[in-house]
C-alpha cells in the first residue's frame, strides 16, 4: 500500500498542492517540526557546552525526530486503517502526505524568477533571493538564472523525490521521519560555529536519507529530458557521471550535474555566501551564459521528470495487484 500512498500523494500535490482547507484546519506539519527544532536549539545548544556535549545533544535531537516521526506516522496510519478499508484509507492518508511534497510550490517559486526577469534584473535578484542562500545583490542575469536552475535541481531531490521515495518504502512513518530530518538539516545542519557540532548528526542523517533519492532524481531528470525539445538525456547521464562528485554535498551534485547536462549549460562555479567567495567547480561543459528561457526549459524537464516518477510509481503499484 505504500506505493499507492506515494502515488496518490504525489499526484494530488502536483495538481493542487497542500490543500488550503487542510492548512486552515491543522496548519502545516513542517512548521510544527520547525518549532520543535527551534525549541531544542534554544534549550540544548549552549555556547557553554563542550563540543562533545553539543554533538551528543544534536544526536539526541536527531534520534528524537526520526523515532518521533516514525511513531506519529504509524499512529496516524493505523487510525485510518482501523476504521476504513485499506484502499479507501489510502486517500485521506495521502492527502495528509501532500504536506511532505513540494512539486507545485517549487515550480511556482522558480517560475517566479523567470517572470521577474521580464520586469528587470533587480526584480530577478529579489525573486531568486527567496529560494537560494547565496548573496544575490551583485548577480548578473546569467548568475540569477543559474542560481534558479541549481535550486530547482537540488530541491527536486529533497523536496520531491526523497519524500516520495520514503513514502513508497515505509509509508507515512517514513515520509514524516524524512521530512523531520530534512527540516533539521535546513535549520541546524550548517558548518558554522554555532551548528558545527550540534547540527552534525542532522546533516549526516540527511545525507544518508537523501543518498538513494539523489541518484534516482538524476535518472528522472535524464528521463524527463527525453520529452523536452532541445534537452539532451544522454548528456544528462554523461555529465552526471563525470561531474556529480565535484559538489561539496554527496547528493546535490547528482541532480545539478544532470540538469546541467540536459540543458547544455554550466552550473555551480564561484558564488558568494555572506560576503565570502566560494570557489566551486563548474558542472557541465556547455555555455556559462543562461537566460530566463533556460529556466523555463529546466521547468519543462522538471515537470517531465515528476511525471516520469509518478508513472513508475503507477506501474509498480499496478504490479502489486498481479
Amino acid at each position: 500500500m505504500s506505493l499507492g500512498l506515494a502515488l496518490i500523494a504525489g499526484a494530488v500535490e502536483a495538481g493542487v498542492g497542500y490543500p488550503d482547507t487542510l492548512y486552515r484546519a491543522i496548519g502545516h506539519p513542517v512548521t510544527w517540526i520547525g518549532r520543535l527544532i527551534a525549541w531544542a536549539d534554544n534549550r540544548w545548544n549552549s555556547e557553554e557546552d563542550t563540543d562533545v556535549q553539543q554533538r551528543v545533544h544534536g544526536i539526541v535531537l536527531t534520534a528524537t525526530l526520526v523515532i518521533g516521526g516514525l511513531l506519529i506516522g504509524f499512529f496516524i496510519s493505523r487510525l485510518f486503517y482501523v476504521f476504513l478499508p485499506p484502499l479507501v484509507a489510502l486517500v485521506p492518508i495521502a492527502v495528509l502526505a501532500t504536506s511532505l511534497v513540494a512539486q507545485k510550490s517549487l515550480h511556482e517559486h522558480v517560475e517566479a524568477v523567470a517572470d521577474a526577469l521580464n520586469l528587470g534584473l533587480e526584480n530577478g535578484r529579489d525573486a531568486v533571493a527567496m529560494i537560494v542562500g547565496r548573496d544575490t545583490k551583485e548577480l548578473d542575469q546569467s548568475a540569477v538564472c543559474r542560481a534558479a536552475i541549481e535550486s530547482l535541481a537540488e530541491s527536486f531531490c529533497d523536496g520531491i523525490v526523497a519524500p516520495l521515495f520514503w513514502l513508497a518504502l515505509l509509508g507515512l512513518p517514513g515520509g514524516i521521519a524524512y521530512k523531520a530530518i530534512n527540516t533539521a538539516d535546513s535549520m541546524i545542519g550548517h558548518k558554522t560555529e554555532r551548528y558545527l557540532y550540534f547540527g552534525w548528526a542532522a546533516a549526516r542523517t540527511d545525507d544518508v536519507m537523501n543518498w538513494p533519492a539523489a541518484r534516482l532524481a538524476a535518472l528522472w531528470i535524464a528521463l524527463g529530458a527525453l520529452f523536452v525539445k532541445g534537452a539532451s538525456p544522454w548528456q544528462a547521464l554523461v555529465i552526471t557521471w563525470r561531474d556529480a562528485r565535484k559538489h561539496d554535498s554527496p547528493n546535490a551534485g547528482w541532480t545539478e550535474a544532470a540538469m546541467a547536462g540536459a540543458l547544455g549549460v554550466r552550473l555551480m562555479g564561484p558564488r558568494t555566501y555572506g560576503g565570502e567567495l566560494v570557489h566551486g567547480q563548474w558542472m557541465g561543459k556547455g555555455r556559462i551564459a543562461a537566460s530566463a528561457a533556460d529556466i523555463r526549459t529546466a521547468l519543462r524537464i522538471y515537470r517531465a521528470a515528476c511525471g516520469a516518477q509518478l508513472g513508475v510509481l503507477a506501474v509498480l503499484f499496478g504490479l502489486t495487484f498481479l
